[in-house]
């Protein structure tokens, strides 16, 4: 008999995510996601200043801010042909790296973790077992009996009082759960140090940018202004600190993220399901010289279809016929409802016909939710760390190659492992490392150049609107912590004519196309197992290796200013 399961919200972080999934025995035959919130940043910005647009189109999303910051910058610098100085390039790779690092960690313990850690069960481990796994695994100093003792006190005090906070609302004792007590102690004594460690890291993001969230950013390079004799600018006491904090950040990764990850993979890797629609798209990013020589991005550009490593594909954000929105299955309104649209012609129309909340059930035949169905070349495509790393893979890019045989190998599994909710996860993790080593080598390259004399982050060349043509387009693109992101924008006169955003959400949590293909939640949800049906955690753990965060894809308030849903975090 067929069961038809709703979890909303399901996310951890911002913005909300229906999934509806209809369970057969103990197995997921059907599955529908639905983003439920509207998002309109893109005419906001309509009509305004280019050079502002980033300041409005950074708050889409609190977590993501620097990186649609960014990509709008790049937008604007793409339509006006203009360059930046090296030591801004250098510096937007540093706040970019930053980013990916905080959000990898913050996600493989504060927002997936528990669907692989059982809280509950770490109040039965033997402290001084734990210690010794700990020791086993790596040399991080917080590793004796008597502070996983502490650790175990804390959660049971939390538990007899009734007030479990961070550790409420989850499905403890849940048969899906693998790991031993042990294991499960140690994770959740890295999950409360995670917690302090990531206020530490974005302090890179106020020394550039001035504050975190929302950095500052400029059209034409980046606003630090680099003086070793000024105390209230960009000097040696601040660079300092960041390295500091790089060193931090790089002795974490290695000595709790990437040991914790190995530790959990090797009692699920058994678990290999989530795959999802197998193909695989990367823009690029984390340009070693200029955003405009993709020979020298960190991370390759390409598509991967069907999952053949044999075959990348090149892809051209300008060319009409490869990225293309559809809206045959989501809440907006097109001339022609069945044609897509490239971006620089694209819409944000909305017209919503679905029912009124509160609901039972979405209908998949007809229009359900709030984000649009994104093409490359006619493809639905997964954006990501796993899509990076695959399409890396394929391209033979060595440093992402020697981590994924590396690990794979540790792991005793084959590579077709990475089609898996698991491998979506150690991707993840994996990129961290990949971050965290480079941000070393970015932060030498920008010491060098001011120690070589070149202390310029900004190019005033064309910065008055007068310089500019009357009418212009770009695009700028990004590989987010999510997965691949662009905007593209249109000016006239000296304003935004046009604006659309296509987001890494908008990509992974896309409703089927008109064709009823499916998304990449929704295909990969397919024959996931479910050994509870009221506690749908092998569901939360497989969308929750995305990383979603429906901030970036949906936004909707009310006339009066005030948020018309209300979240339940799992």
């Amino acid at each position: 008999m067929a069961t038809r399961i709703v979890v909303d919200p399901l996310t951890r972080v911002e913005g909300h995510l229906r999934i509806e999934a209809v369970v057969e025995g103990t197995q997921i035959t059907e599955a529908l996601s639905s983003g439920t919130i509207f998002r309109g940043i893109e005419k906001i910005v309509e009509n305004r200043d280019p050079r502002d647009v980033w300041s409005f189109v950074q708050r889409i999303c609190g977590v993501c801010t620097h990186i649609h910051a960014l990509t709008s910058i790049r937008a604007v610098e793409d339509a006006l042909d203009y360059r930046i100085p090296k030591n801004a390039n250098i510096i937007r790779n540093i706040m970019t790296l930053t980013q990916m690092v905080h959000d990898h960690v913050v996600h493989f313990y504060h927002l997936h973790g528990f669907d692989w850690v059982d809280v509950l069960s770490a109040l039965k481990a033997d402290p001084k077992a734990t210690s010794e796994l700990a020791m086993s695994l790596s040399d991080w100093p917080n590793s004796s009996a008597g502070y996983f003792r502490d650790v175990q006190n804390k959660v049971k005090g939390l538990v007899e009082s009734g007030q479990l906070g961070i550790f409420a609302n989850a499905y403890w004792g849940h048969p899906a759960y693998r790991l031993p007590p042990e294991a499960n102690l140690l994770a959740v004594a890295h999950y409360i140090e995670a917690l302090n460690w990531q206020k530490e890291i974005v302090k890179i993001h106020t020394i550039f940018g001035g504050k975190n969230p929302h950095p500052n950013y400029c059209v034409g390079g980046h606003p630090s202004t680099i003086n070793m004799n000024d105390l209230h600018v960009i000097n040696m006491e601040r660079l300092n600190l960041v390295k500091s904090k790089i060193d931090e950040a790089q002795t974490f990764v290695d000595k709790v993220l990437l040991p914790d990850l190995f530790a959990i993979a090797g009692f699920y890797k058994g678990d290999l399901w989530g795959g999802g629609i197998g193909n695989f798209l990367c823009y690029g990013g984390v340009p070693m010289t200029d955003i405009r020589e993709p020979d020298s991005f960190l991370f390759p550009n390409g598509a991967v279809l069907n999952r053949d490593l044999s075959k990348v594909y090149d892809v051209d954000l300008k060319d009409p016929e490869h990225i293309k929105e559809f809206v045959s299955h989501s809440w907006y309104q097109y001339d022609d409802p069945q044609a897509g649209l490239h971006p620089w012609q694209g819409k944000t129309a909305p017209a919503y016909d679905g029912p009124r909340p509160p609901y039972h059930n979405l209908d998949e035949n007809k229009k359900y939710s709030w984000i649009k169905t994104p093409h490359w070349q006619g493809h639905p495509m997964e954006v990501g760390p796993l899509a990076r790393f695959v399409v890396g893979y394929a391209r033979g890019n060595k440093p992402i190659k020697g981590l994924v045989d590396d690990a794979l190998q540790r792991l005793d599994l084959p590579i077709t492992a990475l089609f898996s909710t698991l491998g979506r996860t150690l991707a993840r993790a994996l990129e961290a490392k990949l971050s965290v080593d480079h941000l070393a080598g970015f932060y030498a390259d920008l010491l060098a150049n001011i120690k070589a004399g070149d202390s310029q982050t900004f190019n005033p060349e064309k910065w008055e609107p007068s310089r500019w043509p009357a009418a212009a387009q770009g695009v700028g693109f990004a590989e987010a912590p999510r997965g691949a992101l662009a905007h593209w924008v249109k000016i006239r006169d000296g304003k935004v004519e046009s604006y659309q955003a296509v987001v890494p959400t908008t990509w992974n949590a896309a409703p089927r196309d008109e064709k009823g293909v499916k998304g990449p939640y929704e295909a990969s949800l397919l024959d996931t197992p479910v050994a509870v049906q009221d506690q749908p955690l092998e569901l939360l753990r497989t969308i929750h290796s995305f990383d979603p965060c429906l901030a970036c894809a949906t936004h909707l308030i009310s006339p009066a200013g005030e948020e018309l849903a209300k979240v339940k975090v799992l």
